[in-house]
């Protein structure tokens, strides 16, 4: 299994950028898909993107696309997440979520096809 931390949080005005970065312990990271997901106050689990297990694809939900972008560096078992241009609406706690394939191709939006998630980071982005 995976181990998974997120960091990278904080506060920041609207219109502005930050990184999250999801650093993995446990079995090689390599062979895990991994997803980004956030929970705003009072509102469900939302998928925000993925990325297959060689980062060699990415999707998006249509709320970050343009905006966001998801990345992974295997070789420093770390995924990320560069938020671009944040808007109140962004503001959440975000969590990194993997899952074990075999497939290289493979990724997924519905966090029930996740087996291990980090614990969040709370990214705030004020007006």
């Amino acid at each position: 299994q995976v181990q998974l931390v997120e960091s990278g949080g904080g506060l920041v005005q609207a219109g502005g950028s930050l990184r999250l970065s999801c650093a993995a312990s446990g079995r090689p990271f390599s062979t895990y898909a991994m997803g980004w997901f956030r929970q705003a106050p009072g509102k469900e689990r939302e998928f925000v993107g993925a990325i297959t297990r060689s980062g060699g694809s990415t999707f998006y939900a249509d709320s970050v696309k343009g905006r966001f972008t998801i990345s992974r560096d295997n070789a420093k078992n770390t995924g990320y997440l560069q938020m671009n241009t944040l808007n109140p609406e962004d503001t959440a706690v975000y969590f990194c979520a993997a899952y074990f394939t075999v497939y290289s191709n493979h990724y997924a939006s519905a966090g029930r096809e996740y087996d291990y998630w980090g614990q969040g980071t709370q990214v705030t982005v004020s007006s």
